[in-house]
Protein backbone atom coordinates (compact mmCIF):
# COMPACT_ATOMS: atom_id res chain seq x y z
CA UNK A 1 0.00 0.00 0.00
CA UNK A 2 2.74 2.47 0.97
CA UNK A 3 4.78 1.60 -2.11
CA UNK A 4 1.75 2.03 -4.33
CA UNK A 5 0.97 5.44 -2.77
CA UNK A 6 4.55 6.69 -3.13
CA UNK A 7 4.66 5.49 -6.75
CA UNK A 8 1.47 7.39 -7.52
CA UNK A 9 2.82 10.45 -5.73
CA UNK A 10 6.09 10.28 -7.68
CA UNK A 11 4.29 9.83 -10.98
CA UNK A 12 1.96 12.73 -10.29
CA UNK A 13 4.82 15.02 -9.33
CA UNK A 14 7.35 14.05 -12.00
CA UNK A 15 6.61 17.24 -13.92
CA UNK A 16 7.57 19.44 -10.95
CA UNK A 17 10.86 20.99 -10.01
CA UNK A 18 12.73 18.58 -7.64
CA UNK A 19 13.29 21.38 -5.11
CA UNK A 20 9.57 22.16 -5.13
CA UNK A 21 8.78 18.48 -4.62
CA UNK A 22 11.08 18.32 -1.59
CA UNK A 23 9.28 21.32 -0.06
CA UNK A 24 5.86 19.84 -0.77
CA UNK A 25 6.74 16.33 0.40
CA UNK A 26 6.57 17.29 4.07
CA UNK A 27 4.00 20.09 3.91
CA UNK A 28 1.57 18.07 6.05
CA UNK A 29 4.00 17.88 8.98
CA UNK A 30 3.72 20.15 12.01
CA UNK A 31 6.14 23.08 12.09
CA UNK A 32 9.30 22.27 14.02
CA UNK A 33 9.15 25.36 16.24
CA UNK A 34 7.05 28.39 17.07
CA UNK A 35 9.08 30.70 14.84
CA UNK A 36 8.40 28.48 11.82
CA UNK A 37 4.68 28.43 12.69
CA UNK A 38 4.57 32.23 12.70
CA UNK A 39 6.54 32.30 9.44
CA UNK A 40 3.92 30.07 7.79
CA UNK A 41 1.10 32.21 9.21
CA UNK A 42 2.74 35.37 7.90
CA UNK A 43 3.14 33.66 4.49
CA UNK A 44 -0.65 33.21 4.46
CA UNK A 45 -1.32 36.86 5.29
CA UNK A 46 1.26 37.95 2.71
CA UNK A 47 -0.28 35.66 0.07
CA UNK A 48 -3.74 37.09 0.74
CA UNK A 49 -2.45 40.67 0.55
CA UNK A 50 -0.64 40.00 -2.72
CA UNK A 51 -3.39 38.04 -4.46
CA UNK A 52 -6.74 39.05 -2.97
CA UNK A 53 -8.05 42.47 -4.02
CA UNK A 54 -10.74 42.46 -1.34
CA UNK A 55 -8.19 41.75 1.39
CA UNK A 56 -6.14 44.77 0.28
CA UNK A 57 -9.26 46.96 0.21
CA UNK A 58 -10.24 45.79 3.70
CA UNK A 59 -6.74 46.50 5.05
CA UNK A 60 -6.83 50.04 3.62
CA UNK A 61 -10.33 50.73 4.97
CA UNK A 62 -9.31 49.33 8.35
CA UNK A 63 -6.24 51.57 8.47
CA UNK A 64 -8.35 54.59 7.50
CA UNK A 65 -10.88 53.79 10.23
CA UNK A 66 -8.10 53.41 12.81
CA UNK A 67 -6.49 56.66 11.68
CA UNK A 68 -9.80 58.49 11.99
CA UNK A 69 -10.37 56.91 15.40
CA UNK A 70 -6.97 58.17 16.60
CA UNK A 71 -7.66 61.63 15.17
CA UNK A 72 -11.03 61.73 16.95
CA UNK A 73 -9.44 60.52 20.23
CA UNK A 74 -11.73 57.52 20.69
CA UNK A 75 -11.53 55.88 24.11
CA UNK A 76 -9.43 52.78 24.69
CA UNK A 77 -12.56 50.60 24.78
CA UNK A 78 -13.80 52.07 21.49
CA UNK A 79 -10.38 51.47 19.91
CA UNK A 80 -10.40 47.85 21.11
CA UNK A 81 -13.86 47.34 19.61
CA UNK A 82 -12.61 48.82 16.34
CA UNK A 83 -9.49 46.59 16.36
CA UNK A 84 -11.59 43.49 17.03
CA UNK A 85 -14.06 44.39 14.30
CA UNK A 86 -11.34 45.01 11.71
CA UNK A 87 -9.58 41.84 12.81
CA UNK A 88 -12.79 39.85 12.38
CA UNK A 89 -13.24 41.06 8.78
CA UNK A 90 -9.62 40.30 7.85
CA UNK A 91 -9.84 36.91 9.54
CA UNK A 92 -13.01 36.04 7.64
CA UNK A 93 -11.33 37.04 4.38
CA UNK A 94 -8.35 34.79 5.16
CA UNK A 95 -10.67 31.89 5.98
CA UNK A 96 -12.61 32.55 2.78
CA UNK A 97 -9.38 32.49 0.75
CA UNK A 98 -8.25 29.25 2.41
CA UNK A 99 -11.62 27.58 1.87
CA UNK A 100 -11.76 28.65 -1.78
CA UNK A 101 -8.26 27.25 -2.32
CA UNK A 102 -9.17 23.91 -0.76
CA UNK A 103 -12.38 23.70 -2.77
CA UNK A 104 -10.52 24.54 -6.00
CA UNK A 105 -7.90 21.91 -5.18
CA UNK A 106 -10.61 19.33 -4.57
CA UNK A 107 -12.84 19.93 -7.59
CA UNK A 108 -10.03 21.03 -9.93
CA UNK A 109 -11.56 22.53 -13.11
CA UNK A 110 -14.97 20.91 -12.74
CA UNK A 111 -18.22 22.39 -11.51
CA UNK A 112 -19.82 20.93 -8.42
CA UNK A 113 -22.91 22.32 -6.71
CA UNK A 114 -21.50 21.67 -3.22
CA UNK A 115 -18.32 23.53 -4.14
CA UNK A 116 -20.43 26.51 -5.21
CA UNK A 117 -22.36 26.40 -1.94
CA UNK A 118 -19.16 26.22 0.13
CA UNK A 119 -17.61 29.16 -1.70
CA UNK A 120 -20.81 31.23 -1.60
CA UNK A 121 -21.28 30.63 2.13
CA UNK A 122 -17.67 31.57 2.88
CA UNK A 123 -18.06 34.75 0.82
CA UNK A 124 -21.35 35.42 2.63
CA UNK A 125 -19.54 35.21 5.98
CA UNK A 126 -17.14 37.90 4.75
CA UNK A 127 -20.01 40.10 3.60
CA UNK A 128 -21.82 39.78 6.92
CA UNK A 129 -18.67 40.63 8.87
CA UNK A 130 -18.05 43.61 6.58
CA UNK A 131 -21.61 44.90 7.05
CA UNK A 132 -21.33 44.53 10.81
CA UNK A 133 -17.98 46.34 10.72
CA UNK A 134 -19.58 49.25 8.85
CA UNK A 135 -22.30 49.42 11.50
CA UNK A 136 -19.77 49.28 14.35
CA UNK A 137 -17.56 51.87 12.67
CA UNK A 138 -20.54 54.14 12.10
CA UNK A 139 -21.66 53.92 15.72
CA UNK A 140 -18.15 54.62 16.98
CA UNK A 141 -16.92 57.19 14.48
CA UNK A 142 -19.93 59.21 13.32
CA UNK A 143 -20.95 60.88 16.60
CA UNK A 144 -17.50 62.39 17.36
CA UNK A 145 -17.05 63.21 13.68
CA UNK A 146 -20.36 65.10 13.63
CA UNK A 147 -19.35 66.99 16.80
CA UNK A 148 -16.07 67.94 15.14
CA UNK A 149 -17.81 69.08 11.94
CA UNK A 150 -20.41 71.11 13.90
CA UNK A 151 -17.65 72.76 15.94
CA UNK A 152 -16.06 73.89 12.70
CA UNK A 153 -13.10 71.57 12.47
Amino acid sequence: MTQKLSTQSSAASSHRNPGEELKRQFSWQVASNLFISFKYAWNGVSYAFQTQRNFRIQVVIGLLALSLALYLHLSAIEMVILFLTIGAVLTMELINTALESVVDLTVKQTYHELARIAKDCAAGAVVISAIVSILVGSVLLLPPLLVLVQAGG
